[in-house]
């Protein structure tokens, strides 16, 4: 992933975390301006129907993906989902290369919008969503302990 910039993830969270038994263990670039990348296999712990990715995890992908837009440029900006609406195209296939994107629609003041997909190796979107942002309250993010949340580009 050439001219990306690989983003921080923490210990324990269910998308990215490191330390977490029952966690994805994604890893998210950005290109320094609009879009966040990863690149994933979704093993069979998490399908659904048989050899279809359980709803729910797409869901967790895309707004782990899209959310992380906000992180662009700071990646200390955190930023809450409000709403998010996903649209499942087709099944996502279990042990298939996927590569899930989040893009900056509008990103200004405590509120911001985004989307995303999550497409297949030839290009197909399988799914997608839209997000609406907002930064985290005042009493949260100054409780915010990046040690403890094992924040770090590993």
């Amino acid at each position: 992933m050439d001219n990306l910039h690989k983003q921080p993830n923490s210990d324990d969270c269910f998308i990215c975390g490191r330390n977490n038994p029952h966690g994805l263990y994604m890893t998210f670039y950005d290109n320094g301006e609009d879009e966040v990348h990863s690149h994933y296999t979704v093993s069979d712990a998490y399908q659904g129907y048989p050899d279809v990715v359980h709803g729910g995890i797409v869901a967790a992908m895309l707004d782990e993906a899209v959310g992380r837009v906000a992180m662009i440029g700071d990646h200390h900006h955190f930023m809450m989902s409000v709403r998010l609406q996903v649209k499942y195209r087709h099944p996502v296939p279990i042990n298939t290369p996927l590569h899930i994107v989040g893009r900056i629609r509008h990103l200004r003041g405590r509120l911001g919008r985004a989307v995303g997909e999550v497409r297949n190796a030839d290009g197909n979107v399988l799914a997608e969503a839209e997000l609406t942002l907002a930064d985290m309250p005042p009493e949260l993010r100054t409780d915010v302990d990046l040690k403890r949340l094992g924040w770090r580009v590993d």
